[in-house]
């Protein structure tokens, strides 16, 4: 049987993508293989590939949903049927994919497979980046990039922590962000002078940015404090003057999401963390998927469904 998946052939942009055949990979100890429904589509997908620092095709996408096809010879916590999700794997644009038995999650049954499949890499970023500034219930931290992926998840999870949330967004996006229990504000000109305006009398704990923008980095450093200001957005400038830049890579962020994986699984299946999935395209179509990330205003996660 023959499988097919996205592979970076070299470092570069997206015309170094190619979709690969090849045979339906075959479980080694400690994995699974799972018939991917849905992969999770995100900006690092792309950033990743173009950062470098890798020879020769490397597979693609961090995050899927699916069916168990196979195990190892020694794993026994799943079987074929499971429906399962998983993060921290790689090659997650496939049709079928091998991932590490410790990796995968039992998907929630009133879970779809595109939610399933962009639940843990932002939530994951939302977790720690809420984590790194350890606001008390009752503070007000500024939040760049509300309504994005990441900070849709930032919002629902600091209203379960009682931590007060002012997201920038733009005008179309507000009632989204009031929706998921933060206060809106509109980038642009005035922003610094309007964030003031809506700062408790103890000012803003500490700013969360994930956009990456000048604008959200001046505004931050104008009103937070030294250690408290963290990134997820990977802009230089930001590391540069002083904000702590969370990263998958970095052994502490990885280790601190990789813990709270399973909490955000149970969540999801509650009802208790919604993923707001905005568009799907066919595993063919994962350049023109990639594209639409890439231009920061998806509306929503995006998911292949092969």
């Amino acid at each position: 049987m023959r499988s097919r998946r996205w592979v970076a052939m070299r470092p570069g942009g997206l015309e170094v993508f190619g979709l690969q055949e090849r045979d339906v990979p075959a479980p080694g100890r400690g994995e699974v293989l799972i018939g991917v429904r849905a992969a999770g589509v995100n900006p690092a997908d792309a950033k990743h590939v173009a950062r470098g620092g890798f020879a020769g095709p490397r597979p693609v996408g961090y995050e899927v949903a699916g069916v168990v096809e196979g195990v190892g010879p020694d794993v026994t916590d799943w079987r074929a049927g499971d429906e399962v999700l998983a993060f921290r794997v790689l090659g997650g644009y496939a049709d079928h994919l091998v991932a590490p038995a410790s990796d995968v999650f039992a998907k929630p049954p009133g879970l779809g497979w595109a939610e399933a499949a962009n639940l843990l890499l932002a939530g994951s970023t939302a977790a720690d980046l809420l984590h790194r500034v350890a606001a008390p219930a009752g503070a007000t931290v500024v939040l760049h990039a509300g309504s994005g992926s990441v900070g849709r998840m930032v919002l629902q999870l600091a209203r379960r922590q009682d931590v007060r949330v002012v997201a920038t967004c733009g005008p179309t996006r507000a009632d989204d962000v009031r929706a998921l229990g933060g206060t809106p504000l509109d980038y642009g000109p005035g922003l610094l002078e309007r964030l003031r305006d809506l700062a408790p009398v103890e000012g803003y704990h500490a700013a969360l940015d994930a956009a990456g923008t000048d604008e959200a980095i001046d505004a931050s450093l104008s009103l937070v404090g030294p250690g408290r200001l963290v990134t997820a957005a990977g802009q230089a400038r930001a590391r540069a003057e002083g904000f702590t830049g969370l990263s998958g890579t970095d052994p502490e962020s990885a280790a601190y999401r990789d813990s709270q994986r399973q909490h955000l699984v149970d969540l999801a299946g509650s009802g208790d963390l919604d993923v707001h999935v905005a568009h799907t395209f066919a595993l063919d179509d994962a350049l023109a998927a990639l594209e639409l990330v890439g231009t920061a205003h998806p509306g929503g996660k995006v998911a292949l469904v092969p």
